[in-house]
């Protein structure tokens, strides 16, 4: 297997499930680097089954079911797709990606951790452990909020802005494959991809000032 083709199809796969839209923009990849479409196919429903059979059993709870505006097919409250018609449901998730997020990382508390950087090593693991949305217009409003939370007030990479940062470069991913399908999310993940660049800028910055500085003092 390709690893670009790999990478994609976990990409794809980062939020735990896979659209038709996404699928099928990992089979036309996989065309074009040769790979043959039924391994792509196995390779998919093999780590899907590994996903479905990872994840913890519990009952459908009553209520936890919507109706699609575009065909009106009853549909799972969690679901980013029509299973019917294909509609992209928007802000699927989002609360639970970000604010759920958020909360968890509030909760762990600093005067836990005697040494400063086991607690940014446990603000990053949380944070790589998260899942980024589904949709479209959720993946760039998690990777907005993940370029805030960059320390770009420090001269070198945090265990915890590297972990916001890989979460911004996924979200980026993931909008190039929605990006393939419609080019109207092209500036969405144009604008995401320039706000993480001045962050990155920011800090290569800093590191220059820190340098001169401990340069000069030995001079």
């Amino acid at each position: 297997m390709h690893l670009e083709i790999e990478k994609l199809i976990d990409l794809a796969l980062a939020d735990g499930q896979i659209t038709e839209k996404e699928r099928n923009v990992i089979l036309k990849k996989a065309a074009e680097f040769g790979v043959n479409a039924d391994e792509v196919e196995m390779t998919l429903d093999g780590k899907l089954h590994q996903l479905e059979a990872s994840k913890p059993k519990q009952k459908e709870k009553v209520g936890n079911i919507k109706t699609c505006p575009a065909c009106g097919v009853s549909v799972k409250s969690m679901e980013a797709l029509c299973s019917d018609c294909g509609h992209e449901f928007t802000n699927v998730n989002t609360e639970n990606n970000i604010n759920g997020l958020m909360l968890s990382l509030k909760n762990i508390n600093i005067d836990d951790y005697p040494n400063e950087d086991d607690y940014y090593k446990k603000i990053a693991s949380v944070i790589k452990n998260s899942m980024v949305p589904g949709a479209a217009n959720d993946l760039y409003e998690f990777g907005t909020k993940a370029v805030a939370e960059i320390n770009s007030e420090l001269s070198h990479w945090r265990e915890d802005s590297i972990a916001w940062k890989n979460k911004v470069e996924d979200c980026i991913m993931k909008l190039k494959l929605v990006e393939l399908q419609n080019t109207k999310y092209y500036a969405l993940r144009l604008e995401l991809e320039k706000s993480l660049e001045r962050k990155v800028k920011q800090i290569k910055k800093n590191e220059k000032k820190l340098w001169l500085v401990i340069i000069l003092g030995f001079v």
